[in-house]
């Protein structure tokens, strides 16, 4: 500051003592920025926030709006988290970074936001809140410290996602140990993503949906207060990842489709620099955030799809008019996971152009909730728009074209994504044709139904679809978990027929096997599941109990001990180890492992009480 400040007070000084009128000094240039924060908030409707006219409770996110700039047109380039997340990291289409759907990884050769500031000096840490975002997927380049560590459900398996005040504490407790230091910080938080809430707690959904949207605002709040930094130094960027449908189009949740309601999101940029009370109408997308926060931070040029949609003027930045633009979005859920034709969109102007079997048009100045096709009347203005589709990507994907980690396409399954049905040749039928079939699996897999409308819907599917692996396997569950083990045991075998990744039908399956005191076959189960999924700790672990159970505890401490190697926070593994070796006579050692599962667990863990049971045994 002291090398534009001084010599402006000398010039003045001189010109008052000369009498003289001093000239206009030049527009201040906006503040230094020393820190960069941006926050993410998945599957966030732009309708819902406060700051866009919703009903949510959003003081944080609307505080920030008005004291920046909020963008009413912003579109996600996918209505899926990792596709739309890597858009908004490279600043690329989905075409030009490779993470075409939730499970594939992103290419390494784009440079990312966070690449770009650490070559700056900039201290990088990201923390997210859902598997989907897990550092396998590659948006971890350019993270000195990559916070994805997620806990484990009520299963012992490890969960799928985390809540937002597990993701703020982690990131603040970073940001202490760096506060000599330049930070770019991004924190994900995943509240708004079904199930809202808790499902069986009463409300209707989009009820839910908004105290879900009021709790990611309220973990917004505790970042902002904890991590205290100085507002006209640090810009700070929120951005929803895509939306979600309340049954718009006959749409549930988000993936399949791609109409506004799923692609339309909030984005607001505020603090160091940025005029306050602004609004833009003009179209955006979500890959134009990173060559805007690379140029506000002075990064150099950021080699993107997207344009930097701030300028400065007149010493802040205020939105560009971006002009008849044309913004891309698409979505291959339908195919990778259904083995439907997947869409593929184009807006420019008043119109919107959706590639499919059977093509879509709407004006969207006049018809902005996507009702009216109109492609039979505007044939000039759709094979304009389908030419520039064609430009930016084919209804083709390349070879690998999904999750190629089992235990990953797993995980995504049980979150609603990453079907992995592909398609097997042939015309592929229009995902419009299928809504109904679409919406009754998000219904399942969106966690929203319980007891016997989760089995009703399930069934359904099934006679929809009899070789849909998932439902199966989910009915299978559903039928073990209310004491059913005879009819939930051929759900199982078909879902392992029909080649279902991951372990969880096999660990289903055993454990049926296992209620039956048939410790034999689920021996075999178990062990075919290893063979699949060799570094899951609890296929290890349950393989071990089973064989300490069937009086071969020699045979079942070193799958124990692989269990704890491969997680030490399995507690079950670590009982039936103390378990094993107290069987196999090895006292020492079981009062051991008893000792540290006691060190371990805490203080209000109710299985304390048995573990204190076993350690009083064996002394």
């Amino acid at each position: 500051m002291s090398g534009i400040v001084r010599p402006f007070i000398v010039t003045l000084l001189a010109a008052l003592a000369s009498g003289c009128t001093a000239e206009p000094a030049p527009p201040a240039a906006p503040p230094a920025r020393r820190h960069v924060v941006l926050i993410t908030i998945d599957t966030l409707r732009a309708d819902r926030v406060g700051a866009y006219g919703g009903a949510a409770r959003t003081p944080a996110i609307d505080a920030l709006a008005r004291e920046g700039a909020r963008f009413d047109r912003a579109y996600a380039t996918a209505p899926i988290t990792l596709t739309s997340h890597a858009s908004l990291m490279t600043g690329r289409y989905p075409p030009g970074h490779g993470g075409r759907h939730n499970g594939m990884r992103v290419s390494l050769e784009p440079r990312t936001l966070a690449d770009a500031f650490a070559r700056a000096g900039y201290a990088t840490g990201g923390f997210v809140g859902a598997f989907p975002l897990d550092r396998r997927f590659g948006l971890i380049k350019g993270f000195a410290h990559y916070g994805d560590q997620m806990p484990r459900d009520d299963r012992g398996r490890i969960a799928n996602d985390r809540p937002g005040r597990a993701v703020v504490d982690d990131a603040l407790a970073w940001v202490a140990g760096k506060r000599s230091e330049r930070i770019f910080l991004w924190v994900h938080l995943f509240e708004p993503h079904a199930p809202y809430g808790r499902p069986g707690a009463g409300g209707t959904a989009l009820a839910r949906y908004d105290a879900d949207i009021a709790e990611a605002d309220a973990q917004i709040a505790r970042l902002l207060t904890g991590l205290g930094f100085d507002r006209a130094r640090t810009l700070f960027v929120v951005a929803g990842d895509h939306g979600e449908a309340f049954g718009e189009h006959g749409e549930v949740s988000h993936s399949v489709f791609t109409y506004d309601t799923t692609l339309r999101i909030p984005l607001v940029f505020s603090g160091a620099g940025i005029a306050g009370g602004q609004a833009s109408a003009d179209p955006v997308s979500i890959v134009d955030v990173a060559p805007t926060i690379a140029a506000i931070a002075g990064l150099g040029p950021f080699d993107a799809d997207g344009q930097a949609i701030l300028r400065p003027e007149g010493g802040s930045f205020v939105p560009v008019t971006s002009g008849d633009r044309a913004l891309y979005a698409e979505s291959f859920a339908p195919m990778l996971d259904f083995g439907w034709a997947p869409l593929r969109a184009m807006r420019r102007g008043r119109w919107k152009y959706i590639a499919a079997p059977k093509p879509e048009l709407y004006d969207v100045q006049r018809d902005p909730g996507e009702t009216q096709n109109v492609i039979s009347s505007q044939p000039t203005a759709a094979a304009d728009l389908a030419r520039q589709v064609e430009a930016i990507s084919g209804a083709a994907l390349p070879a690998r074209s999904a999750p190629e980690d089992r235990e990953a396409r797993a995980r995504l399954q049980a979150l609603g994504y990453a079907g992995g049905r592909g398609d097997g040749g042939g015309e592929r039928p229009d995902p419009k044709d299928r809504r109904e079939l679409a919406a009754q699996i998000a219904r399942v897999a969106s966690g929203e139904l319980q007891g016997s409308a989760l089995e009703g819907a399930l069934r359904e599917i099934l006679r929809a679809d009899p070789a849909n692996p998932q439902a199966s396997l989910r009915l299978g569950y559903v039928l073990m978990e209310s004491g059913r083990c005879r009819d939930a045991i051929p759900r199982f075998n078909a879902a392992i027929g029909a080649g279902v990744p991951g372990a969880d039908a096999y660990l289903g399956l055993a454990g049926c096997q296992t209620a039956a005191k048939n410790l034999v076959a689920a021996t075999r189960t178990l062990t075919a599941a290893q063979a699949i999924e060799p570094e899951n700790a609890v296929v290890s672990a349950n393989l071990g109990l089973v064989l300490s159970d069937s009086g071969q505890p020699g045979a079942a401490i070193p799958h124990l001990q692989r269990a704890l190697s491969l997680d030490p926070d399995l507690h079950q593994g670590r009982f039936g180890l103390a378990l094993a070796y107290a069987r196999a006579g090895r006292r020492a050692e079981a009062e051991r492992e008893t000792r540290e599962l006691l060190r371990r667990l805490p203080p209000t863990a109710p299985q304390r009480p048995e573990v204190e049971r076993l350690l009083a045994s064996l002394r």
